[in-house]
């Protein structure tokens, strides 16, 4: 399209207008926060949050990572979410197979019980939740956090892994049965390399939502060691007094994990969402 006919449209430029407005928007909290970790708190105090930096320094990243102990809950978070990730994906893909190529009694009640279980708000589980891990020895562990978010990832990965199986043309299974292939050697060989894009969609948002969780964090774990690095953010934060450059300079640290697994990931998690829309 020529400029001429860009300009022609104006229900087009105004379609880009808005657009442009909405993601300023979208990127004024995230300059801010770059813009305050890059400031000093005497400088926050005196100036206000709104006001330009007049000198700009990495202390709060420094402070962040050594008073912060971002050293120590960085690892904290990749030694939950990781095993949490790797038990929902395998334990989801299997259950949605299941649910997807296999007709037997109960298949749509198990199906509407998944889908159920996502509606329940944590916050009315937290109690139950918290005798449970308590009964079984799991309070204060990693287990008993990891054990929790499988359980609770379990039903929205279900439903997608489920939903996205069943557009799998069914040939392709009988003609691997014919030719003496097992259920799980199919599943393995046959059903997870074709639903690729869509666990690598699942794993990014999977991850995202496991690495950033607060909630379970504070309520199943107690032992300061053992914090991930959202609850252990929330340390830093006094009675009277908050450093906020290092808080938010934390924050921004924090988030790098994610943005990096977004960024290998992205193409199949464009690719998870789209597919999935328009086979069958």
């Amino acid at each position: 399209m020529t400029a001429r006919k860009f300009f022609n449209s104006p229900w087009r430029i105004l379609g880009y207008a808005v657009l442009v407005v909405v993601t300023l928007l979208w990127l004024v909290p995230f300059i801010t926060a770059v813009l305050t970790s890059l400031r000093t708190n005497d400088d926050i105090m005196l100036r206000g949050f709104l006001a330009l930096p007049e000198t700009i320094t990495l202390n709060s990243f420094v402070e962040a990572w050594k008073r912060g102990g971002l050293s120590k809950y960085l690892p904290n978070s990749f030694i939950i979410t990781i095993p949490s990730l790797i038990l929902t994906l395998f334990l989801s893909s299997l259950s949605a197979y299941a649910l997807a190529r296999f007709r037997f009694t109960g298949n749509r009640l198990i199906f509407f019980l998944y889908v159920g279980g996502t509606m329940l708000p944590f916050q009315v589980l937290m109690l139950p939740v918290f005798r449970l891990t308590d009964a079984l020895g799991l309070y204060d562990t990693y287990w008993g956090l990891i054990g929790i978010h499988t359980a609770f990832q379990l039903g929205f990965c279900t439903f997608l892994l489920r939903n996205y199986m069943r557009t799998v043309p069914g040939e392709i299974l009988e003609s691997a049965r014919i030719d003496g292939c097992g259920e799980f050697r199919i599943w393995w060989q046959i059903m997870m390399p074709l639903t690729l894009p869509a666990i690598a969609a699942l794993a990014t948002l999977e991850f995202t939502w496991i690495f950033n969780d607060y909630l379970w964090a504070i309520v199943l774990l107690r032992s300061d060691a053992m914090k991930p690095v959202t609850a252990g953010l929330a340390t830093l934060q006094g009675q009277y007094v908050m450093d906020w450059t290092v808080i938010v300079a934390g924050a921004l640290l924090a988030t790098v994990p994610t943005v990096l697994v977004f960024i290998f990931l992205q193409r199949y998690f464009i690719e998870g969402l789209t597919l999935g829309a328009t086979k069958g």
